[in-house]
């Protein structure tokens, strides 16, 4: 059973930054996506970035582009959420989820992030509030 446990939320003014961590335990195969999504109070869960074990692939909301970075160590069992030119629409609950993909599957980041249902493991969420 793969466990998520997050961290680095917090409070931080308008145009400052922050970088979430997520630790993954409990991987046994090689292929698989950790993605960071995000709900703000009212709305659905949407994907934010993510992030393939295999190549290496990333994906970004069209929101999140230019701003924020998915990076993960060189055991590719923690992924980092770099977030720069942080906004108060960026306010919300960000949750890391994991979720195996096909062996040796290429161009399926897009896909894998496009979408909560792909993702059957889940943090517990950390609280991101972007106010001054």
């Amino acid at each position: 059973q793969v466990q998520l446990v997050e961290s680095g939320g917090g409070l931080v003014q308008p145009g400052g930054s922050l970088r979430l961590s997520c630790t993954a335990s409990g991987l046994v195969r090689d292929y698989y996506t950790i993605a960071w999504f995000r709900q703000a109070p009212g709305k659905e869960r949407e994907g934010v970035s993510c992030i393939s074990s295999g190549d290496g692939a990333t994906y970004y909301a069209d929101s999140v582009k230019g701003r924020f970075t998915i990076s993960t160590d060189g055991a590719k069992t923690t992924a980092y959420l770099q977030m720069n030119g942080l906004e108060p629409e960026d306010t919300a609950v960000y949750y890391c989820a994991a979720d195996y993909y096909p062996d040796g599957a290429v161009d399926i980041v897009a896909h894998m992030c496009s979408t909560r249902n792909n993702f059957g493991s889940w943090g517990q969420g950390t609280h991101v509030t972007v106010s001054s």
